[in-house]
């Protein structure tokens, strides 16, 4: 393939839809999820992709039940922990991305240590969207400039950008999400806005490396104008 993408932004939607079909409950269509999420980093990373910024629970997932929701915390924190050895041995830099003061204790110290030990990792770096919102995000940023006092003339894209949860980061190139949805989300609003997008119909646990590499080939044909 002639162009890969730098930043792929994932969204593994269907994990409970998957869970339903194999009649099982819908916490370990969950689990299923989280541990392909992992698989999808590194079928990224031997790709040449350098970020991914995976959804991995949206600002609208706390009005679930409280059950899923804790279960959820847990999971992501017990992920982590389990993932970091991995993390450190292919030199996979971790960041947490959204409202980080809502999480548990536990989670919040989880995260702290994770992106401490793999902070100067530089083989890849996976994004983690944890109680996120595109719309949050972007209110969020406003909040920022005004508190800093910013004069409104020296406000341009750029400065706006290095406002962003995802500051530092190139803008995604390709969007994929899985599940059958055909929408957004409200995640990374302003950044997808020149983003290649591609929906497959697989629902995310069984979503394959075969599956990437068609929405990597279908990028690849694709002609990027950007409006020109």
């Amino acid at each position: 393939m002639k162009n890969i993408p730098q930043h792929i932004v994932l969204f593994p939607d269907g994990n409970r839809r998957w869970a339903k079909q194999k009649g099982i409950v819908s916490l370990d269509g969950h689990l299923q999820g989280y541990r392909n999420i992992i698989d999808f980093a590194q079928w990224c990373k031997n790709k040449g992709v350098k970020v991914l910024t995976a959804f991995g629970f949206s600002t609208e997932n706390w009005k679930r039940s409280e059950e899923e929701v804790n279960y959820l915390m847990e999971l992501l924190e017990r992920g982590l922990l389990e993932s970091l050895e991995r993390f450190k041995k292919d030199s996979v830099k971790v960041t947490i991305i959204g409202q980080i003061e809502r999480l548990p204790e536990s989670l919040k110290k989880t995260i702290e240590m994770v992106e401490k030990e793999t902070k100067e990792n530089t083989g890849f770096h996976l994004n983690l969207a944890i109680s996120y919102g595109g719309k949050w995000d972007m209110l969020n940023a406003v909040k920022k400039i005004i508190t800093e006092k910013i004069e409104p003339e020296k406000i341009d894209e750029a400065l706006f950008e290095n406002y962003l949860s995802t500051a530092g980061l190139v803008n995604p190139d390709l969007i994929i999400r899985a599940g059958g949805e055909m929408r957004l989300s409200n995640f990374v609003i302003w950044q997808a806005a020149y983003s290649e997008l591609y929906f497959s119909p697989k629902l995310w646990p069984d979503f394959t490396e075969k599956d990437f590499d068609l929405a990597l080939e279908e990028f690849d044909s694709r002609q990027r104008r950007f409006g020109k």
